[in-house]
């Protein structure tokens, strides 16, 4: 029976780290459903990168500066309530794409 249990678990554990073909099944569909919310996140990403390329052309062409520092402190807040402190990274992660070229 030990042989059995050997020659499964190298069939599930490199792909998934499961010690099980339930467990393995599992971790495949959730892994699945990250895939998809990732591409959905990128998605929505580069939309918001488009926005700020918009905000940022029109903001200047009226004689503006092309950032905003008081706004960029307001989404760096959002994030950190929403997400504690490592959604201040991601904030700003998200500015530092969003400005485009400095």
């Amino acid at each position: 029976m030990s042989t059995d249990t050997a020659t499964a678990a190298p069939a599930t554990a490199p792909d998934t780290g499961a010690r099980t073909p339930e467990a393995a099944g599992l971790i495949s569909d959730a892994r699945s459903r990250i895939d998809d919310l990732d591409g959905r996140i990128i998605g929505l990403v580069q939309e918001r990168m488009a926005v700020s390329a918009v905000i940022q052309r029109e903001r200047l062409a009226s004689g503006g500066r092309r950032v905003n520092l008081a706004r960029e402190m307001e989404i760096l807040a959002h994030y950190r309530n929403q997400l504690g402190r490592p959604g201040t990274a991601l904030a700003m992660t998200l500015l530092e794409l969003s400005r485009g070229q400095v």
